[in-house]
């Protein structure tokens, strides 16, 4: 908090000044002073609170539970500010092709500030909120603090690299739009680098993709990656033998896309076959040093890019004691999603473990439990004012989809499980129809279209060519044998 507050230049200069003096009794007397100037100045701390004595809801994070819950509570009595660390709303489902040129990454972004133009008492703060005090109500900016009334946490997952932390910087994960324009560029980088390359063995290594996690991200990329195989690389890089190019999926479970059916799984598994993608079931990534992966079973594939979507964790800010604090690091709430221990602290998707006999770990980390919770909880801070009785949070399943390149995907609806063409359609209506704003949906709408007629990708484009770190430490390997089955997402 001092150095926040505080410039350290003057600190820095004021304590050469008092090395060089040789007096005690002047360097205590000096030191004393420069307390009280600090004193005086933390006594000046600007804690801001709501100007009009409504009560104030601070949203930390602007993912789907974040942003819906403000929306929800727009024209309400409440004072309501969000906060995200990007000044845009990014629809995560659609990160993958953005990663492999399918779309514009402005094509699935919005800005927060265009959302809320009209809203009178919603304002939104491009700033991370670093920590929380609960006892005080109040969170913690690089700014300033501010006091709360009520605090939610919806500050969404970030990727889980179980023991593979050490080398996490030589993985690419795909979490936000940065992730997803690093790893766009990077495997264009890599083809680029191959196509000049005489080595034999470093071609190989550049042009390889491994992707670890079934996942509905790490199928939904495999398939994506195929497509590029098949029907973009030939042609923008004719001198290359592209047949080369492997790419395969790793996955430590024994079926694809866990959480949903077997008809899902075993489709899935049909179509990335069928693109040319192998696929490792009950196979556990055990080592990569940057250019070799192995598994635990003994299987070896040189590779520069392997993709991690093998799990997820809770992603929240400091100062929530550790009682609150779940196993995949989500914060413990009740059936009205409240934050444990605490009367005016909520969590919201996937920061939040609602876990009961039924679900011990919680609620899958689905955007649909996110913006079922942000419905629920609006309406009851609405009638938390009106002092009526508040309704518990019952997820309603609405289904679950995943698309494996062209024409192929798999829905799991609550009463009918289909896959195909048709199920394709589905994905690409229901995903147009999620996008916030006309034109992202026209956009999308354009490219999808330019896709599906001319067999190519809208935007390969190296806007900022992406370096990774090579300095990479080694991945302990008994260590890893002894991590459970990565959970993916």
């Amino acid at each position: 908090m001092f150095f926040n507050l505080i410039s350290t230049k003057p600190l820095k200069a004021f304590s050469g000044f008092i090395k060089r003096r040789s007096d005690q009794t002047l360097r205590d007397a000096v030191w004393s002073l420069w307390g009280e100037i600090i004193l005086a100045d933390l006594k000046n701390i600007n804690i801001m609170q709501s100007q009009n004595n409504q009560p104030r809801v601070i949203i930390i994070g602007g993912g789907f539970a974040g942003l819906e819950l403000a929306k929800k509570l727009r024209g309400t009595i409440f004072d309501v500010i969000l906060f995200d660390k990007q000044n845009f709303h990014t629809f995560q489902p659609l990160l993958y092709q953005v990663a492999t040129g399918g779309l514009r990454i402005e094509s699935i972004a919005y800005p927060f500030r265009k959302i809320f133009r009209k809203s009178k008492n919603v304002a939104f703060r491009m700033e991370e909120v670093m920590a929380v005090h609960p006892s005080r109500n109040q969170i913690v900016t690089a700014s300033d603090r501010l006091s709360y009334d009520y605090l939610v946490v919806a500050t969404g997952s970030q990727s889980n690299f179980f023991n593979f932390t050490p080398v996490q910087k030589m993985l690419m994960p795909l979490k936000n739009s940065r992730d997803a324009l690093h790893l766009r560029s990077f495997i264009l980088q890599n083809f680029e680098k191959a196509n000049v390359s005489a080595d034999e063995e470093l071609r190989e290594e550049l042009i390889n993709v491994a992707i670890v996690g079934g996942g509905p991200t790490g199928v939904e990329l495999a398939g994506a990656i195929a497509e590029m195989k098949k029907y973009v690389f030939p042609q923008d890089f004719p001198q290359m033998d592209v047949e080369q190019m492997r790419i395969i999926l790793f996955e430590a479970a024994p079926k694809l896309l866990g959480p949903m059916s077997e008809e899902a799984s075993e489709h899935a598994l049909k179509y990335l076959k069928e693109f040319g993608v192998e696929v490792h079931l009950n196979s556990m990534v055990d080592d990569y040093d940057g250019k070799v992966l192995k598994t635990k079973d003994g299987e070896v594939l040189r590779t520069n890019t392997v993709i991690w979507t093998a799990g997820v964790k809770g992603a929240f800010p400091d100062g929530f004691p550790k009682h609150c604090v779940a196993p995949a690091h989500r914060l413990k709430v009740d059936q009205f999603n409240r934050l444990e221990g605490f009367a005016n602290i909520y969590a919201l998707g996937d920061a939040a473990a609602m876990v009961d006999e039924g679900l011990p770990k919680g609620h899958p980390m689905l955007a649909t439990v996110a913006l079922q919770q942000a419905r629920n909880l609006a309406q009851n801070l609405v009638k938390q004012i009106k002092n009526k009785s508040p309704q518990p949070f019952e997820y309603k399943d609405k289904g679950t989809m995943a698309t494996i390149g062209r024409n192929r995907a798999v829905v799991d609806l609550p009463r009918w499980k289909f896959q195909g063409k048709l199920a394709w359609f589905v994905w690409i209506f229901v995903h147009i129809f999620s996008l916030i704003g006309f034109r992202n949906k026209l956009a999308a709408l354009w490219d999808w279209a330019y896709n599906f007629f001319t067999y190519d990708r809208a935007v390969q484009l190296i806007i900022t060519p992406f370096e990774r770190s090579k300095n990479v430490p080694h991945v302990d390997s008994e260590k890893t044998r002894k991590q459970e089955k990565v959970t993916t997402e």
